[in-house]
Order: structure tokens, then C-alpha cells, then sequence
């Protein structure tokens, strides 16, 4: 029993209402409405971004039709990976998994420097009017975020969603200020794509930043082994979480360009782009000085919140891949709660030591100044992070296409034209993700350009693994596979 406790994870400790908090959580609802829905606005279509979010939900819950089922097939805490496995193969499944634990572990270390920077340069200096360094900031959060994420998944829950609730507040708040002062505008729905909203936009580009703001609904599925009644839990855990995360966004963004004028709102945009503080001065404007501080402090808890549930997600990557042997099975141990403790300490070390670089090896601009992590570190790790993850879901969604076909299901609308068409809607942000990496990343600087084939290498490298594995270790080969059907095995042995 001890041995069974100290390698998995903790079993029926998941309901609905708890994914959803985890997944919402890793959007950051907040730091979506701050960050990317004004980048979204500038240069996407403007006024007409609620639609954009809405266009983006629908293609979105397409995919979620053909996971659905794909659920019912499949429960694993290797998510995408395992996924990719069971339609695509061994060789595409390994491909995932590398993409994904890379992507993931990437992400929370520029969400390191993300947080550091806002707690230590921003809302430290507002509060009490002291600034510490970044690094430090985020050190000491990222300890909390790892002891947390140690003491078991529920908590984190429960943590999550005290954060997301507040969060929540603030936007809808803000939202009906907004509604009963000046009003909300119609025309950003029936004027979305207009030459008079839409001037110098790009309505791709509402359509690619809208979708980084989506990031983190795929972690439903990294969770399906904590989950009671898995193959009922997951698929409506997605439904809700994409919804939900449709509505905020367009709520929110409905609420910005309304404030703006829809007319105006892109150029509204473009002018505090420097400054980046374009819906924190409409919360000030609407709200109040004392809210525009909460709202900083609100911004924070959305951060810590993401880094959270991008923390657990990560080492549930590591966790699935030590435990099918890809990566050392010393990763796939849990401690008494049911943690993968030992994936936390890689993703927490990782995450830290990687910031660190970037701490000592500080770059300057051209008057010799030093940058900010925001424009260094961040755009290496959100930037890679967000655009691995994007690939890792259209491979997903591809692989549900692959895989019912491969069967010959007959419900076509469930397991081929829906799937499919989101499959084409992935496929087509990864796509866009790629050819516009700066914006995604924030950032122009060569190395930041250069990421992308990073993710070339690790197929190159994936493949040639798959082959080592095939010839060399062909037990471990097999059980790529055959770790898809030990939670079955497990769940039957507890009836």
C-alpha cells in the first residue's frame, strides 16, 4: 500500500468546481484583462475584440466536442502527451511530451520574473514605497508557490479560487461601472470587422492574442487521475472552464473599448503602449485611486495564482513522463499527500535557476541601463511557454481526429467535424504564434527570435529518442502505451 501511495497521485480529490478554479486560475483573468487584451485592442481589430474572444471560445469548445469523448477512452495525468500517444503513436506522443515539459517548465520560470518584477517594482513602491529586486520578490514566491503546490492538490484548489474570486470582482466590478456610467456599446458586436474599427489592425492578430489569453484550458486534462468520475468530470470541467474564460475575457473587453469608445479604442491603445497601463488608468478612472491600487494588488495575486497552477502542471509533465520512463522514474514518486513533490522541486529549481542567469547576467539598452525582466526574461519564458503550449494543443487536437477515424466511429459531428474544425483553428494560432513570435513574446531581440527552433530541435531530438528507445530499451518503448492503461487498472482494483 506504501508503495502504491508513494507513486501516484492522489486519487477522487477533484470535482468539477475545482478544475475550473485550477484552469481559470492559469489564465490570470486579471493580468489577461491588464496585459493582453489591450495588446489584443492595439493591434488587433480594436473595438471589435469582444468579438475576436467569442470567435476564439467557439473554435476552442469545437475541440473540447472530440476531447470529450477522447476522455472517456483515456484518463492520464500525462494530458496532451498521453493524448498524443493514444491517436498519433509513440514517436508523436514522446514529440509532445518533450514540447510540453519544456514549454511548461519554461513558463513559470518567466512567470518568475513576471511577478517578481510587479510585486518588487510595482506594487512594493505604491504601497509602502519600497522597491526590492525582482529576483528577490520572486524567489520568495516561488518557495511559497512549491510548498503549497507539496501539500496536495485540493489545497491548491482551495487557494485557487479565493484568488479567482477576487480576480472575478474586480473585472465584473469594473465591467458594471463601466455599464451603468458610460454604457456598454454595441457596435464592437456589429461593427467588429468594419474599415472604421478595424484601421490598421489586423483582425489574425485579435485572433492570435486572444488565444495566448486562453492558455492554461488544456491543463484540465493533466488532472484526470486526481479527478472523482474522470470521464465525467473532465469533459465538463473544459466546457465550463472555456466558457467561463470566453465570458470574462469578452466581458472584459467589452467593458475597455466601451470606456475607450469603440471608434477610439485602438488608438486609445497604441498611445499607452509604452506605458502598458492602459486598463489600470480606466479602473483609476472608474473605480477610483484606491481601487487602481487594488487592482495592482489584484494584478500580483492573479500572477501568483498562474504560477501556482502552471507549477503543478509542469510537474505533472515530469511526474507522467518519469513514470513511462522517458525521463528517470525517480521523478514519478509522490509524497504522503498524493504531490508529485519530487517534479515540484525539479520545476521549482529549474524555474529558479534559470532567473537566476538572467538576474546576474543583466542586459542594458542602449544608454547602458539596465532592463527590466519583463523585457529579457519574460519574453524568453511566457513567450516560448505560450507558443509550446499552442503547438502541444493542436497536435492534441489533431490526434483526436486521427485516432476516431482510425476506429471508424460513427459519430461523425463528435469525433471528426467539430474536432476537426478546431484542430484547423489551432492549428491556424500555432501557425500565426510562429510568424509573429515577437509579438507574441514581447520582445524582437535576436535570441528571443530564435526560440522557435527550439521547438525543431526537440522533434529532431524526439524522434531520435523514440528510435533509441525502439531498439535499445524497447520495454520502455512499449510502456508509453501501456502507462495509458495502468489508471484503468487502478480504478477497477478500488471498485
Amino acid at each position: 500500500m506504501n508503495d502504491i501511495s508513494q507513486n501516484r497521485l492522489a486519487r477522487n480529490k477533484l470535482g468539477v468546481s475545482s478544475i475550473v478554479f485550477l484552469v481559470l486560475a492559469a489564465v490570470a483573468p486579471v493580468t489577461v484583462a491588464i496585459v493582453v487584451l489591450p495588446l489584443a485592442i492595439s493591434f488587433g481589430n480594436g473595438g471589435g475584440t469582444p468579438v475576436a474572444v467569442i470567435l476564439v471560445a467557439i473554435a476552442l469548445l469545437l475541440f473540447a466536442v472530440g476531447y470529450a469523448q477522447m476522455t472517456k477512452e483515456l484518463t492520464n495525468a500525462g494530458g496532451f502527451y498521453a493524448i498524443a500517444v493514444k491517436g498519433l503513436g509513440r514517436a508523436a506522443g514522446l514529440i509532445t511530451g518533450l514540447i510540453a515539459t519544456i514549454g511548461y517548465n519554461v513558463f513559470v520560470a518567466g512567470a518568475l520574473g513576471t511577478i517578481g518584477f510587479f510585486t518588487g517594482a510595482v506594487a512594493l513602491p505604491m504601497i509602502f514605497g519600497v522597491e526590492l529586486h525582482w529576483y528577490l520578490c520572486g524567489f520568495v514566491l516561488c518557495i511559497v508557490v512549491f510548498l503549497l503546490a507539496r501539500s496536495g492538490i485540493h489545497v491548491s484548489a482551495v487557494v485557487l479560487a479565493i484568488a479567482l474570486v477576487l480576480e472575478i470582482l474586480l473585472i465584473l466590478v469594473f465591467g458594471f461601472s463601466v455599464l451603468f456610467t458610460t454604457g456598454f456599446d454595441f457596435q464592437a458586436f456589429t461593427l467588429a470587422f468594419s474599415p472604421e474599427i478595424l484601421v490598421g489592425g489586423s483582425v489574425w492578430i485579435a485572433l492570435l492574442l486572444v488565444a495566448t489569453a486562453f492558455i492554461g484550458f488544456e491543463a484540465t486534462a493533466l488532472f484526470g487521475e486526481e479527478a472523482r468520475e474522470p470521464r465525467k468530470t473532465i469533459p465538463r470541467a473544459t466546457y465550463v472552464a472555456i466558457i467561463l474564460i470566453g465570458a470574462l475575457h469578452a466581458f472584459g473587453a467589452w467593458a475597455i473599448v466601451s470606456a475607450l469608445g469603440v471608434f477610439d479604442a485602438q488608438q486609445a491603445g497604441l498611445d499607452h503602449l509604452d506605458g502598458g497601463d492602459l486598463t489600470l488608468v480606466l479602473m483609476d478612472q472608474y473605480l477610483g485611486p484606491v481601487m487602481g491600487i487594488v487592482a495592482v494588488v489584484l494584478l500580483v495575486v492573479s500572477l501568483f495564482a498562474a504560477q501556482l497552477a502552471f507549477h503543478n502542471s509542469a510537474a505533472r509533465y515530469l511526474y507522467a513522463l518519469g513514470r513511462a520512463g522517458v525521463l528517470t522514474s525517480w521523478l514519478a514518486k509522490t509524497n504522503a499527500k498524493g504531490a508529485p513533490q519530487r517534479g515540484l522541486a525539479v520545476n521549482l529549481v529549474f524555474a529558479l535557476v534559470i532567473a537566476g542567469i538572467f538576474a546576474i547576467f543583466v542586459e542594458t539598452d542602449p544608454d547602458g541601463n539596465p532592463l527590466p525582466p519583463v523585457a529579457t526574461l519574460v519574453p524568453v519564458g511566457l513567450g516560448f511557454g505560450t507558443l509550446s503550449i499552442m503547438i502541444v494543443q493542436a497536435i492534441a487536437a489533431l490526434a483526436v481526429v486521427v485516432y476516431f477515424r482510425r476506429q471508424r466511429d460513427p459519430r461523425i459531428l463528435s469525433t471528426f467535424v467539430a474536432p476537426g474544425l478546431g484542430f484547423l483553428a489551432l492549428l491556424l494560432f500555432s501557425i500565426m504564434a510562429i510568424v509573429n513570435f515577437d509579438l507574441v513574446a514581447g520582445s524582437s531581440a535576436v535570441y528571443v527570435l530564435m526560440l522557435p527552433w527550439v521547438l525543431v530541435l526537440a522533434v529532431i531530438g524526439g524522434l531520435i529518442y523514440a528510435r533509441y528507445l525502439k531498439a535499445r530499451r524497447p520495454e520502455t518503448y512499449e510502456r508509453l502505451t501501456q502507462d495509458l492503461e495502468n489508471f484503468d487498472e487502478l480504478e477497477g482494483s478500488e471498485a
